[in-house]
């Protein structure tokens, strides 16, 4: 008798040890087929992308959980990278030491992504410039298109657009503001869209010749966006930084999702806020100056000095200011740590979630923890949110 339950105890066990490892399979297929379900986004990293355009446009690719976005180099397209991927983004930056980064290989395989296999490919400000064929400039030729490089770096500022109709077929959400407003530096200027077969979906309101001696009235009317078919693939442009932009980031994903061939799902309600930017501010000498003061009184021993320079940095929609504040959520007065919580949140600055749990793990005051702790969640949402 003893045996014979000793046997059942066995065959139960082995039974019991099967259905975990079932079990344990099928959740891993089930992930397995849940990753290759998403959409697989690089994000150039090379030499010439600048960190900060890397960062924010990893962080605009988050907003949509349908998107597995990742940091590629220049050694990871060589080791084939590529093959995983359904889109390139190239960020901001410098577009020919970009093109240098990745050589003259590396672009033959870029061009083959886009062009023989389908894929897609986006250009972020520098990435048009990396886009373009533009004689004496280093880049991947793949626009067809040149930009105008005199006086190229025209300066930067909250710039204004507006989309036409193919534009608001694309950026539907848009489609009953007509002014619209995007961070800008220095991007590029293309003439003759039609002449190359770009398919404009908005152009720019804003005059931009901040510099003394460059010629106004040449960017009106300049493409803000648009898009071009490469062979099998399909390739989209922004002049400007909506990954940089509050309200706007979500047009990253959006670029991503139509140049892969997927739906355009929407986002929510409090991603998708073209209002809060209503009016062109650009940065000519006297606005660089005055933001170069705002920030030294964010050193300033008086606390309300502190907070009103961070009110007017926000205001001037200064780019900097924002990775600005994130250090002063370690500052010794709690009024200047809400401060700055509230401007990262304002402005979506999700790369700062780290800093700002830290601010909500350490602080003692238990009323500036909760509100602290309210704000931390609030910046948390901001990361997929996506309506299907």
């Amino acid at each position: 008798m003893k045996d014979l339950l000793k046997f059942g105890f066995w065959i139960l066990f082995f039974f019991a040890i099967v259905s975990c490892e079932n079990t344990k399979r099928k959740k891993e297929t089930i992930s397995n087929q849940t990753e290759k379900t998403k959409i697989n986004v690089g994000v150039f990293n090379g030499n010439g992308a600048s960190p900060v355009c890397i960062l924010e446009t990893m962080e605009a690719l988050k907003v949509d959980t349908g998107i597995a976005p990742v940091e590629v180099s220049a050694f990871d397209i060589m080791n084939g990278k590529l093959n995983d991927l359904d889109a390139l983004v190239f960020p901001g930056g410098s577009g020919s030491k970009e093109f240098n980064n990745m050589g003259q290989l590396a672009a033959e395989k870029i061009k083959e992504f886009g062009q023989k296999k389908g894929k897609g490919l986006v250009g972020i400000c520098a990435g048009g410039y990396l886009l373009s064929t533009t004689p004496t400039y280093p880049s991947l030729e793949i626009l067809g298109a040149p930009d105008t490089r005199d006086y190229y770096d025209r300066g930067r500022g909250l710039i204004s657009f507006h989309l036409n109709n193919k534009g608001k077929e694309i950026f539907y959400e848009l489609k009953n503001t007509d002014s619209l407003f995007i961070q800008y530096y220095d991007g590029p200027m293309f003439e003759d869209p039609g002449k190359y077969g770009l398919n404009v979906l908005g152009n720019i309101y804003s005059d931009i010749a901040t510099h003394k001696g460059y010629p106004h009235g040449f960017t009106p009317g300049k493409p803000a966006f648009f898009t071009k078919e490469y062979g099998q693939g399909k390739v989209f442009v922004s002049v400007g930084h909506p990954e940089a932009t509050a309200g706007m980031r979500w047009i990253v994903p959006r670029m991503a999702r139509w140049v892969t061939g997927n739906e355009l799902i929407s986002y929510s309600n409090d991603l998708i806020r073209p209002e809060i930017n209503n009016k062109e501010i650009l940065f000519y000498k006297d606005t660089k100056k005055k933001e170069s003061t705002l920030f030294w009184q964010l050193f300033d021993k008086d606390p309300s000095v502190v907070t009103n320079a961070v009110d007017s940095l926000h205001a001037l929609r200064s780019r900097p200011s924002i990775r600005w504040s994130i250090g002063l959520l370690r500052h010794k007065d709690p009024k200047i740590r809400l401060k700055a919580a509230d401007y990262i949140v304002e402005s979506e600055y999700t790369a700062a979630i780290p800093d700002l749990q830290a601010a909500v793990d350490v602080e003692k005051d238990s009323e500036v923890k909760q509100k602290l702790d309210k704000k931390l969640g609030k910046l948390k949402g901001f990361v997929g949110k996506q309506q299907l």
